[in-house]
């Protein structure tokens, strides 16, 4: 391993683990005016994240990302505004750090609770979005978590620009700025030295492609909160609503189709009525169609499926279609080629809807709602550093609470085992 990579995170883990010392003892007011300031920062600073941003999509284009990852690396003024605005809507969340999960009582007397603590130093390494930079170090920060943030070479001068206003807006505010930490090379040797830096780094977030998460838990020495593929599904049930069904396919698949929520496989219950309709729309609207043979002769627009269609997350304004049988065909379908992020129903049928809610095993399910909904801010929770497609730990958003662990805390009278 390249030992310049190891140096480098060991020295960031040691400050890291120092801040975070720090911020687990700080109450929720102090943490609350450092994330405000550092909102106020990124919106001071503007200028020259917009024009760092500028340089970012300039060479991006010019070394042929596609448009869906230029999307993802854009920043205007709204969205960087949305950013800070994310960063304050953090600051006014409830502090999970300190709730008490249950309480018990023993037949001799101890008294016993679980409450809830920073997990201490958190590894996040993403691609494309800048706005990673600010979310994440918002949600650390409040949860009493130092962070590390390694972003991808692709958003380099963007990731440094926020990441300096951040730092500089939590440092007037009186926190610790190495609470916040980028790594400063864009060499790939830094991501191998996290990835097995245990001791200085208690959890590794991967955000990006299939690439990146397959190589983070295949190399990971250090606990991982993986976020797969958003291969998202939504079936248009025998019931569903017409107009609900055009408008929820639309919205799923074309709202914006860079995002991890966009659905990639639409699926139509062979007794809907008239699927022509939602067809029609997408494609009119610009939107490839992938689909069977049955499908293609409903729309003629449709392109031949291939196998590889439906386990693919597009990204782009390109959509798998299929026929199934009820909602057991569809959950089949589901079953074989989800990714677990989130799968949604159309339908007006209550029993349907409830079986497709407890038999799909998704992170998020839905039912009469736009996969696109599938967003920790939607949620109430904030920004959000991913969608944990996992079982254990934290599961669909993950924001304040699943960025912290617990400890059990015992009170006694004097109490000696025998």
């Amino acid at each position: 391993m390249d030992q310049t990579a190891v140096t480098l995170i060991a020295a960031m883990g040691a400050r890291a683990r120092h801040a975070a010392t720090a911020l687990a003892g700080m109450p929720t007011s102090a943490k609350a005016a450092g994330l405000r300031a550092a909102a106020a920062a990124l919106r001071a600073e503007a200028d020259a994240i917009l024009a760092a941003n500028a340089r970012d999509i300039e060479t991006g284009a010019a070394n042929g990302l596609s448009g869906a990852l230029l999307d993802r690396l854009r920043l205007d003024p709204a969205r960087l505004e949305g950013a800070a605005a994310g960063v304050e809507a953090v600051a006014a969340l409830t502090d999970p750090v300190g709730a008490v999960i249950d309480t018990s009582a023993r037949p001799n007397g101890l008294q016993l609770s679980r409450v809830r603590v920073p997990i201490g130093v958190i590894g996040i390494i993403y691609e494309s979005r800048p706005n990673v930079t600010a979310d994440a170090a918002a949600l650390c920060v409040m949860s009493g978590n130092a962070v590390i943030l390694r972003g991808g070479s692709e958003a380099a001068h963007s990731n440094r620009a926020i990441h300096a206003a951040f730092a500089r807006g939590l440092a007037a505010a009186g926190l610790p700025a190495d609470a916040v930490q980028l790594v400063p090379t864009t060499d790939r040797a830094a991501v191998g030295a996290m990835l097995k830096a245990d001791g200085a780094i208690d959890l590794i977030v991967p955000r990006g492609g299939k690439s990146l998460v397959a190589r983070v838990q295949e190399e990971a020495r250090v606990p991982v909160l993986a976020h797969l593929d958003g291969i998202c599904h939504t079936y248009i049930d025998r019931a569903a609503d017409p107009v609900m069904a055009i408008k929820l396919a639309l919205n799923a698949k074309l709202r914006r189709t860079g995002i991890c929520g966009a659905t990639e496989t639409l699926l139509i219950d062979r007794g809907f009525a008239d699927p022509l309709p939602v067809l029609e729309a997408l494609a009119d609207a610009g939107c490839e169609l992938r689909g069977d043979a049955a499908v293609q002769a409903i729309e003629p627009r449709t392109l031949p499926a291939t196998p590889e269609d439906w386990d693919t997350e597009y990204l782009d304004a390109i959509l798998s279609v299929a026929l199934v049988d009820g909602v057991e065909g569809a959950m089949a379908h589901i079953a074989r080629h989800s990714s677990h992020h989130t799968d949604a129903i159309v339908t007006d049928d209550a029993a349907t809807a409830e079986r497709f809610l407890n038999g799909v095993d998704s992170a998020i399910v839905m039912w009469n709602a736009s996969t696109q909904f599938a967003d920790g801010g939607e949620f109430g929770l904030g920004a959000e550093i991913g969608i944990a497609t996992g079982r254990l730990h934290a599961r669909g958003p993950v924001a304040l609470e699943g960025l912290t662990t617990y400890k059990w805390v015992v009170r006694g009278t004097g109490q000696a085992r025998p």
